[in-house]
């Protein structure tokens, strides 16, 4: 299939919003890039691919096995299993992989989105390292997630500056039974440690369609987990998919490879959950505050911020085309003419845009008051442990006005930069510096000597006593930290005794707060999904 001068590249996730674009990107390129993918049988979204695949000549007459077409091979798997991921990557000049399972499924089916978003890309590190000199002749670019670092306020306890401007090694804050940021730490762990020389990891934001049907085609009360003051830097998907793609542009810049990156959209994609809403409702003619009410909405335990650092990667990967503009156009480009002729019919018609308003309002208070994963129903059903994770316990639900999403968004605030614990400006550590950051993070450096190697794997303990190793740079530049804490869900705990981690922690949550949460909440909502299409209590 390959033809001289062309690399390949696999990629991985092509049926996913960003992993399309990408996609389309990469065929752009076809003069350049000869194509892998690793399709799964049974994914429904394959068909957005099938027009491209039969262009390209790629047998289509049954989904097993591997078929060629020109310029595009097809390897039909599962990442699950290293045998399938294996034949996907063999003869790879490039993997990028776009793949993940992400919420509200990862909440419902949290087994399999470890088995995607962990086990997986242990899988491809696998399958690369078997490579012929694969650990440093195949380029690796993976997808971490905002997720990673959790619930950042815009506003703090008791009038204290918010934390919604983050940056890279900032400390892994997964919220409270997010077992999808869960499985993306484990998953960008893996990365970090393994033996590969040219790997990075994009660390994604909220990815907005620029389909207006991709667009509002979820309908799950996760919609609800998002506090309304909720500062996001999102991206497009067309411009995440181009940052996936132009890293294939640096494969000599050795400055790039190796790390973590923030992937926003930059200063004109930033805006708050409310006017988020309001804006996407307005689109269709509507008024967002009409159709739901604020104490549907989760006071904290989510996650979105604005990027102090989303400028590094694209002064490297030159791909912040769009704002809030552009975003706007695609998706008014793209409504069905019917939304479009309703919608000049309801600005003109107060009373059928109150009536439609009404329709749209009793669909999501049913999904307000029913649904197993919704805040609203945790609040009814008396779910202490979510109740108290997602509001900080009853009287701050009770104090919400169900019509302040009529309010307008409180203007961004002061915020203050959490510290990492060295000196970032430094050009060399010292080991006494990697005491000092350990000892910011509650625990030790256990390595007698350190010869300033970002990337040598030294052993560490941490506050609660478990040893592990972890490279310099995963500890001190990715924000990672011991794997074995992240696995209770005891923030409180964590927060008195390792101060860099309480700087997160103690945005939207007291001292006091020390009771952990029980490790079994979040099977509560196990097929939540499930259960309400099929209408069972």
């Amino acid at each position: 299939m390959t033809r001289p001068g062309k690399e390949r590249v696999t990629l991985l996730g092509a049926t996913g919003t960003m992993g399309f674009q990408a996609f389309l990107e990469l065929r752009r390129r076809s003069d350049r890039y000869d194509l892998t993918l690793l399709l799964l049988p049974g994914d429904k979204r394959v068909a957005k691919l099938l027009p491209h695949l039969r262009a390209a000549g790629v047998p289509l007459a049954g989904r097993s096995g591997v078929v060629v077409g020109d310029g595009i091979r097809v390897v039909w798997g599962d990442a699950t299993r290293p045998e399938d991921v294996a034949p996907a990557v063999a003869g790879a000049d490039w993997v990028l992989n776009a793949m993940a399972y992400i919420s509200p499924q990862a909440d419902y089916r949290p087994t399999l989105a470890w088995a995607v978003n962990d086990a997986a890309i242990g899988n491809v590190l696998a399958a690369i390292a078997a490579e012929p000199d694969g650990a440093a002749r195949i380029g690796y670019v993976h997808t971490g997630s905002v997720a990673q670092t959790g619930n950042r306020p815009a506003f703090g306890r008791n009038g204290s500056p918010g934390t919604y401007v983050g940056r890279i090694g900032d400390p892994m804050n997964p919220s409270v039974y997010d077992e999808y940021a869960l499985s993306k730490i484990a998953g960008e762990r893996r990365v970090m440690e393994s033996d590969l020389e040219r790997w990075v990891s994009l660390r994604m934001t909220f990815i907005m369609p620029t389909d207006h049907a991709d667009l509002m085609a979820l309908f799950d009360p996760i919609a609800f987990h998002m506090p309304l003051d909720t500062r996001m830097e999102n991206v497009t998907d067309r411009a995440a998919g181009l940052a996936m793609v132009n890293c294939l542009d640096l494969r000599d810049d050795a400055g790039f490879w190796r790390r973590a990156y923030n992937l926003g959209g930059g200063p004109g994609m930033r805006t708050n959950a409310r006017d988020y809403l309001s804006a996407a409702y307005d689109l269709m003619g509507l008024d967002v505050a009409r159709c739901m009410d604020a104490n549907w909405f989760a006071l904290r335990n989510f996650h979105l911020q604005y990027y102090e650092d989303s400028s590094t990667a694209n002064a490297y990967l030159r791909y912040q085309g769009d704002d809030a503009a552009s975003h706007h156009a695609a998706l008014e480009q793209s409504m069905a003419p019917a939304l479009k002729a309703l919608r000049w019919v309801l600005r003109r018609v107060p009373l059928l845009a109150r009536l439609v308003e009404w329709g749209v309002r009793r669909s999501f208070r049913r999904l307000a008051l029913r649904h197993r994963n919704s805040p609203r129903h945790w609040y009814l059903t008396r779910n202490d442990a979510r109740v108290r994770a997602f509001f900080g316990g009853y009287d701050a639900y009770d104090a919400i006005a169900p019509d302040a999403l009529a309010a307008p968004a409180r203007p961004d605030g002061p915020w203050r930069r959490l510290d990492h614990g060295y000196d970032e400006a430094a050009e060399r550590l010292e080991p006494a510096a990697l005491r000092r950051a350990a000892e910011f993070r509650g625990g030790h450096c256990l390595a007698e000597g350190w010869d300033g190697d970002w990337h040598a794997r030294l052993p560490w303990r941490c506050a609660a006593g478990h040893e592990f190793e972890a490279r310099v740079s995963t500890v001190l530049r990715g924000g990672h930290w011991c794997e074995e804490c992240l696995r209770e869900w005891d923030g409180g705990r964590r927060a008195a005794v390792e101060p860099f981690f309480a700087q997160a922690w103690y945005a939207d949550h007291d001292p006091d707060e020390l009771q952990p949460y029980p490790a079994s909440g979040a099977q509560d909502v196990a097929d939540a999904d499930i259960i309400w299409r099929r209408g069972l209590p």
